[in-house]
């Protein structure tokens, strides 16, 4: 099983991302997130050469806030119950806007 690391930073703006590390891979440059849509695809692309055998292992940076964490959590909550609805197929999706994806 590989480990891939996803550490919560905050930029010097105030900003988080989120840092990418492939534990199997560690003189690769790590892989940099700016939102929940891009680490979905990150840890996705990373994952592939690994098949389902990845675990995520989460972590936080000094400097970012308990409010940024749960930014994070509540975004990454949120494309959860997106990409539920797709997979389902339900008309809408949880924050009441149409499911273009769904099959009528």
């Amino acid at each position: 099983m590989v480990v891939i690391e996803s550490v919560i930073k905050t930029s010097p703006l105030g900003r988080w991302f989120i840092e990418l590390t492939d534990t199997q891979k560690p003189e690769e440059e790590p892989v940099f997130c700016m939102d929940v849509y891009e680490y979905a695809d990150k840890i996705e692309e990373m994952g592939k050469e690994y098949g389902a055998d990845v675990e995520v292992m989460w972590s936080s940076d000094d400097g970012v806030t308990p409010e940024q964490i749960n930014e994070v959590r509540m975004q990454m909550n949120a494309y959860e119950a997106e990409q539920e609805a797709k997979r389902n197929s339900e008309a809408t999706m949880p924050d009441g806007t149409p499911n273009f994806e769904a099959q009528v």
